[in-house]
């Protein structure tokens, strides 16, 4: 596991907006707010080392250089359905990112990843990538994505969870050694049907109000 890759955030007011998402009493419009706002927490640490070149800008003063984010636009990519949840978080920070999608669904018995969809904005390899998912279980629906995203030619590429069991963790950074991991908690472990625990149940059903 690359140490130096993963970044487990400490901010308190991202620790108290998970406690509120974990609460089982916590209705699917607030779910779903905080959510937002724990995505565009993280993405503000996440985002930190995008590129910035200086450009002329006119003030009501003067005429000056002054540091622009250069380069491509930024790609964010949630892994669907879930991942749609912390979109807004980050497009709240980069409105200008262009968006792409990857769809995977888990088989129940085996839980590992099969691919439904991928559209990813073009060129990617020249985008910084955010790959969104709020939970970090297994690994498997991470990994694959991430295969995926390599695969159309994506090189610089960050993986944003809200919750992340020790498995899964272990398991994306050591197959992807070369991706920044951005997780707001480290939870306790997987339990046998492969939940993180405690966790906050299924993210994707708390965030769109369905069971």
């Amino acid at each position: 596991m690359n140490e130096n890759q993963i970044h487990i955030m400490t901010h308190p007011l991202i620790q108290h907006k998970i406690s509120m998402m974990r609460d089982y009493r916590t209705g699917t419009n607030e779910f779903r707010k905080l959510t937002e706002e724990v995505a565009t927490l993280m993405g503000y640490e996440a985002l930190r080392d995008l590129p910035l070149e200086d450009v002329e800008v006119t003030t009501p003063i003067e005429t000056c250089m002054t540091p622009m984010i250069s380069g491509q636009k930024l790609a964010i990519v949630p892994i669907l359905r879930a991942g749609l949840g912390m979109v807004s978080g980050i497009l709240a920070l980069v409105p200008s990112a262009k968006v792409g999608h990857i769809g995977l669904y888990r088989d129940h018995e085996t839980h590992e990843p099969h691919e439904y969809y991928c559209k990813l904005p073009d060129p990617i390899e020249l985008r910084t990538i955010v790959v969104l998912d709020p939970m970090l279980a297994t690994g498997g629906s991470a990994v694959a994505a991430v295969d995926f995203i390599k695969q159309h030619g994506g090189r610089k590429i960050k993986f944003m969870c809200i919750i992340a069991a020790p498995e899964g963790l272990k398991r994306l950074t050591e197959t992807h050694p070369d991706i920044q991991v951005y997780v707001g908690h480290l939870d306790r472990e997987l339990n046998a049907d492969a939940y993180i625990c405690p966790g906050l149940g299924d993210a994707g059903d708390r965030i769109f109000g369905t069971k």
